[in-house]
């Protein structure tokens, strides 16, 4: 299978002997579909009395300079072990109390 920017949007003919026509292609759409969620005002309540949000826009922004200026560099030893303890707190078993 070849991965590029070319996409082959032709309808696929049916199957030798099939009696039922192609199902119609759908036209792409030229704005991209957008994901919307709702939140409860309960879940509002909470994320107010948390203080916001864990969102950091400047650290963001400094991040995302960084990969555009080829600084950024991944620290696989920190992720594995994060994951690793990440998932022994997970299996591990539960204290009643």
């Amino acid at each position: 299978m070849k991965i590029g920017s070319t996409h082959d949007l032709t309808p696929a003919a049916p199957a030798a002997g099939s009696s039922r026509p192609a199902a119609p292609v759908a036209p792409l759409s030229a704005t991209p579909a957008v994901d919307t969620a709702d939140v409860s005002p309960a879940g509002a309540a909470l994320v107010r009395a948390a203080g916001g949000s864990d969102f950091d826009q400047a650290k963001v922004d400094a991040v995302r300079k960084a990969i555009s200026e080829g600084r950024f560099t991944v620290n696989a030893g920190a992720i594995a072990d994060q994951l690793i303890s990440d998932a022994t707190a997970l299996l591990s078993p539960r204290s009643a109390g």
